[in-house]
């Protein structure tokens, strides 16, 4: 579908309209990235580019050749392009400029127009290359489980696509959460679901502090495992933010659920904590706010899979939630193992830094995939029993991998929620690297699941498809319930809504044909489009008024204007949270009537 609005700059008259591909969704964008500030040696796309790369047919026998300029223009000039040929390459192909800069989805399009020419044999978008995104978190060179070849999940890759999106959060179900500046912002209100006070030992039945206690003494000794908070930190401990360590995700929230204390937790317990952090109702209980897309089961026991369990993974799943399980840690086949053998759950098995099978990692046919294990350095607590200091430790099991795959699950979500619990798995086990051989302890498909998880390989099957041109609807159209409003309005003959009454020439200008702001000469003014429930929108085009606005044209992408419209101006979309400007949606300079703004396609419910 389509939508449009901006932000714009000058206080000047223009009319607006716009154009998206959509299709009705949860709310919540991909984060934009910022530049690294550090980087690696390998490569990455950037998201934009102005030109192309086209290799033409060749021409059929007894057909007098043409110079490859004059056949490009031909191509060009039936598809209705505007590029210049500025030389061959090899492969017998030839690198065209185009008019401007192109998002990396725009010049897509446009290379696919070329193939489908008669004369053309394939396009494609002559992109370029930069160095992969690290963060400069000062411990993030001992995370080996994120980048390394051979047995890491190749993060920096996945991370040049998206970090995360504050839409989605990942519910830790486990021993609570302690202070940590690695893990304080990035927390949403949890539970503490342990209602007997021997096992939580903090003096206090079922409530709304998901602070761990500690879980020291059982069987008469044992130091605090602080288990939650590492867990915690390798799916989203604060990253880039130049100190400690980085977790996978960035920027989606996380959850604790408390169900795991002293001597562990009871299963009546942890089926509740599951229910409520996929937001469903629990009597006794107020309701989660922030409902979870992933929930993380670093736990389990011994048996087979009770109905409690599967009852409960059953509800969570039917309502699009991802359940992440450790496959557990008594080098035994995983089907003995629950709940990392009930129907409907991922469970992982845990591999060492050379890719082998880590020697307590449960096995079998049930392990959906595995991620590493051994070594994981993430946050921590330095109290022996009850909470200290904030701090770090590397820690060993499938306990550890699991939160490689939750993280990644939310990275998959972040740029695409509408994937459901059997699109996630499936994705992941497609995408999973092939496990190494020579390491002494190898694993198979038949022992350790698909593979090792490859988060950027996952991301790429997970972005959604562009829609079809068929599909582009005008959502700016108050019959596709569109709602406008501005900063400002000059009279009633430029509301807002006649920004979005599908006329992109401004015919009817200063008669509800645009919009103009009250604000003349003074910046900041914004006009903004309610889609009324999040959509997914890819394309946002932006029509200023033309010089001759009383006997305007029908507008053309070439088309330029000297006097009225608009030169500075912003496209921006709501992530649930905040404004964000959509990739490349900043024009300074502006002196086209027409500006087309095509992106990887964003869930959003308003545009500015």
């Amino acid at each position: 579908m389509t939508v449009s609005t901006c932000r714009f700059a000058p206080a000047l008259t223009f009319v607006v309209a716009a154009w998206l591909c959509t299709s009705a969704a949860t709310a919540g964008g991909p984060a934009t990235l910022p530049r690294a500030t550090t980087v690696s040696t390998a490569l990455s796309v950037v998201e934009s580019t102005d030109r192309l790369i086209v290799r033409l047919r060749e021409p059929e026998t007894g057909v007098a050749a043409a110079s490859a300029s004059s056949r490009l223009d031909r191509v060009a000039g039936r598809v209705g392009a505007r590029l210049q040929r500025l030389r061959g390459m090899s492969g017998n192909a030839h690198v065209v400029q185009l008019s401007r800069l192109h998002s990396r989805a725009e010049a897509a399009a446009l290379a696919r127009q070329l193939e489908l020419d008669p004369e053309g044999q394939y396009a494609e978008p002559d992109l370029r290359m930069v160095a992969l995104r690290i963060p400069n978190d000062p411990s993030y060179s001992q995370q080996w489980h994120y980048f390394e070849a051979i047995g890491g999940i190749n993060l920096p890759a996945a991370w040049d696509r998206t970090i995360g999106s504050a839409a989605i959060t990942v519910a830790v179900i486990d021993t609570g959460s302690t202070a940590h500046p690695e893990l304080d912002g990035r927390r949403v209100a949890g539970y503490d679901f342990i209602g007997n006070t021997t096992m939580s030992q903090d003096g206090d039945g079922r409530d709304a502090d998901a602070s761990d206690a500690g879980d020291y003494g059982c069987n008469g000794g044992g130091n605090s495992s602080w288990h939650g908070t590492h867990v915690a930190g390798t799916i989203g401990a604060a990253s880039d933010n130049g100190s400690g360590v980085a977790g996978v995700n960035w920027t989606s929230k996380i959850q604790p659920v408390r169900v795991l204390g002293r001597c562990g937790g009871y299963t009546s317990d942890i089926a509740d904590g599951m229910r409520w952090a996929a937001g469903i109702a629990l009597a006794g209980v107020p309701a989660n706010a922030t409902p979870a897309r992933v929930l993380n089961l670093s736990l389990g026991g011994s048996g087979a899979c009770g109905a409690t369990f599967q009852n409960a993974i059953n509800d969570v799943v039917a309502r699009g939630t991802v359940v992440v399980v450790a496959a557990g840690n008594s080098n035994v086949d995983v089907s003995s193992a629950t709940p990392a053998n009930c129907t409907g759950v991922i469970a992982v098995a845990a591999t060492t830094r050379s890719g082998g099978r880590a020697g307590y990692s449960n096995f079998g046919q049930n392990v959906a995939l595995s991620a590493p294990g051994s070594s994981i350095l993430s946050t921590l607590n330095t109290g022996s029993t009850t909470p200290g200091a904030p701090g770090y430790a590397t820690y060993s099991g499938t306990s550890m991998a699991t939160p490689h795959v939750a993280g990644v699950v939310s990275l998959m979500l972040s740029i695409n929620p509408s994937m459901t619990p059997a699109q996630v798995l499936t994705a992941l086990r497609s995408s999973a690297r092939t496990f190494p051989t020579g390491t002494g302890a190898d694993c198979t498909t038949a022992l350790c699941g698909a593979g090792i998880v490859n988060a950027a390989a996952a991301l790429a099957i997970a972005v959604p498809p562009s829609p079809p041109v068929s599909s582009r609807v005008n959502l700016a159209l108050a019959s596709s319930g569109g709602v406008m409003t501005a900063s400002s309005t000059h009279n009633a003959g430029h509301a807002p809504p006649g920004a979005k009454n599908g006329d992109r020439k401004g015919s009817a200008w200063g008669a509800g044909g645009g919009w103009n702001d009250n604000t003349a000469y003074v910046w900041g003014d914004w006009l903004q489009v309610d889609l009324g429930v999040a959509k997914s929108v890819g394309e946002i085009d932006v029509f200023t008024v033309q010089d001759n606005y009383t006997n305007p044209a029908e507008p053309t992408e070439a088309m330029t204007f000297t006097q009225y419209g608009i030169a500075d101006f912003e496209i921006q979309f709501w992530t649930g949270t905040a404004w964000q400007t959509v990739p490349g949606g900043s024009a300074t300079g502006n002196n086209r009537v027409w500006r087309r703004f095509a992106f990887t396609p964003v869930l959003t419910s308003k545009i500015r």
